[in-house]
C-alpha cells in the first residue's frame, strides 16, 4: 500500500509523550503535529518520535506509516538533525498491526496493493542513524519495526515476539528475515514457528539489542543520549560507517572489505577527514563542518 505522506491536523486524544523531556524545538520538524505520532528534539541534533495510539498499544497500520515515514523524512533531510530516536509508551513500543485493517483482506488485494510495503521501505533508506527505544510490548509487526532501526535499546520489562503463526500468517515485514540474521535459524525458528515471546533481557543476551535498561524511563534517556553522541560525530563520516555497516548484512566478507575500504578511502576527500586528524595531532576537539 503506497505512503500517502499527509500531514493530519492534531487528533483531540492526543497524549503527551511521559519520556519526552522538550526544552525547545531544535528541529523544525518537531513542530508538525501528526495523528499518530509525537514528534520532538529533546536536545540538540536529536530527533524523537513517539508512538502516539495509547488506546490500541500502538498497534500499527497504514495511517500510522503514513505519518511515521513523513517524520523520517523530514528528519532526514533537516541538516539541524543528527540522529533519530524512535520509542512508543511504557506499556507498548508497538504491540503488532492493527489486525482490523487486514483482516477481510483476500489474496489478491493483498497481492495487488503490495500490502504493507510502505511499513518497510522508508526506514531503510534513512541515511541518519535511527535509534529503537523498546518498551512494553513490540510484537510481530512493533517487532520488525524495531529490527528496521539500527540500534536497538530495551528496558528489562519489554517483550518481544513474532507471534503471526497464531493468526494464521506468517511475519511479512522482514521478522523472518532480520530476526534470523541476528539470532540464527534454530532459534529463529523455534520463536517464529511457536509465537514465543522473549524478554529484554534475552534480547541483549541474543544480540538483537544493544542494551537493556532497568527502567522505560532509563532506557529512553540511554538512547536519547546516545544519538546526541551520534549528532556531535562529523555527519559524512556517521553516514558512511552506517552504510559500511549494513553493506555486512547484504553481501559476502570478501565484497563487503571491498566496499569498507573504497568507503574508507573515499573520506580522504572529506573535509571533516582533515579537521578530524589535525585535530588529534594537535590534541584539540575538532569543529566539524559536515563536509
Amino acid at each position: 500500500m503506497a505512503a500517502r505522506c499527509l500531514v493530519r491536523p492534531l487528533a483531540s486524544t492526543h497524549i503527551s509523550s511521559p519520556f519526552a523531556r522538550l526544552i525547545r524545538p531544535y528541529s523544525a520538524t518537531a513542530s508538525i503535529q501528526y495523528e499518530n505520532i509525537l514528534v520532538d528534539s529533546p536536545k540538540p541534533g536529536v530527533g524523537l518520535i513517539t508512538l502516539n495510539r495509547p488506546r490500541a498499544l500502538n498497534a500499527l497500520s497504514s495511517a500510522l506509516f503514513d505519518d511515521l515515514n513523513d517524520a523520517l523524512r523530514k528528519f532526514d533531510d533537516d541538516n539541524s538533525t543528527g540522529a533519530i530516536v524512535l520509542t512508543g509508551s511504557e506499556k507498548a513500543f508497538a504491540a503488532g498491526a492493527d489486525i482490523k485493517e487486514m483482516k477481510d483482506l483476500t489474496f489478491s488485494q493483498a497481492y495487488n496493493t503490495d500490502f504493507i510495503s510502505s511499513w518497510s521501505s522508508t526506514i531503510p533508506s534513512i541515511r541518519k542513524p535511527i535509534i529503537a527505544a523498546v518498551n512494553g510490548h513490540a510484537l510481530g509487526g512493533g517487532c520488525e519495526l524495531a529490527l528496521m532501526t539500527d540500534i536497538i535499546y530495551c528496558s528489562s520489562t519489554a517483550t518481544f515476539g513474532q507471534p503471526e503463526i497464531k493468526l494464521g500468517i506468517v511475519p511479512g515485514a522482514g521478522g523472518s528475515q532480520r530476526l534470523t540474521r541476528i539470532i540464527g535459524k534454530s532459534r529463529a525458528m523455534e520463536l517464529i514457528l511457536t509465537g514465543r515471546t522473549f524478554s529484554g533481557l534475552e534480547a541483549e543476551k541474543w544480540g538483537v539489542a544493544a542494551r537493556c535498561f532497568e527502567s522505560t524511563q532509563e532506557c529512553v534517556d540511554g538512547a536519547v543520549g546516545t544519538a546526541g553522541k551520534i549528532a556531535g560525530m562529523s555527519r559524512v563520516a556517521i553516514r558512511a560507517a552506517k552504510e559500511v555497516v549494513n553493506k555486512s548484512q547484504e553481501v559476502g566478507l570478501r565484497d563487503g572489505l571491498e566496499y569498507e575500504r573504497k568507503v574508507f578511502h573515499g573520506l580522504f576527500g572529506s573535509r571533516d577527514q582533515k579537521i578530524g586528524m589535525d585535530a588529534f595531532v594537535k590534541k584539540e576537539r575538532p569543529e566539524w563542518v559536515h563536509e
